[in-house]
């Protein structure tokens, strides 16, 4: 059996609204994708692109968003993207563009390279702000981020162990 390759492309979603991150869902940004795909590239172009496009991850808080397509055809989905100038959801536009991150062959290699894109991100926000009391505040914030286990979840996993 022959296995299709596939690629993976990371893109951020870049609005001035801040309603259009709120409002994105994969079924409306595929639409709008492979709307930008037939006005570039007709229908040649659509069906290449769509035999395996899915939107495989996105998240709305930060724009970030992973669309997969076949190896033949990514050069045309990337060709694309910069004609993606609205989203619309609930009858309303709101003006958007995609910007390529990354173009991977795996999930594993896209999410290595957006680990490595947030921690320069990081580093020009903390750059950008020379107020001590500001870059306090963001550092404060970065580290309040990390994840714990609760004491609650930790005691009830005790209590299911013993005798029964």
């Amino acid at each position: 059996m022959v296995r299709f390759k596939n690629r993976y492309v990371l893109c951020e979603v870049v609005s001035e609204d801040p309603r259009c991150r709120q409002c994105i869902e994969d079924r409306t940004l595929g639409l709008a994708v492979r709307d930008a795909i037939a006005r570039v590239h007709g229908d040649y172009g659509l069906a290449c692109c769509s035999i395996s496009f899915t939107v495989k991850y996105l998240n709305a808080y930060t724009g970030t968003v992973l669309l997969r397509c076949r190896k033949d055809s990514y050069r045309l989905l990337c060709s694309a993207l910069p004609f993606v100038r609205y989203l619309e959801s609930r009858a309303q536009r709101y003006p958007c563009f995609l910007n390529t991150l990354h173009v991977g062959g795996t999930i594993r290699t896209c999410q290595k390279f957006l680990i490595q894109y947030n921690r320069t991100q990081l580093l020009r926000l903390l750059q950008n702000h020379t107020n001590e009391e500001e870059r306090q505040c963001i550092q404060k914030s970065l580290l309040s981020c990390s994840l714990t286990e609760e004491q609650s979840q930790s005691g009830d996993e005790e209590e299911d162990d013993g005798t029964e």
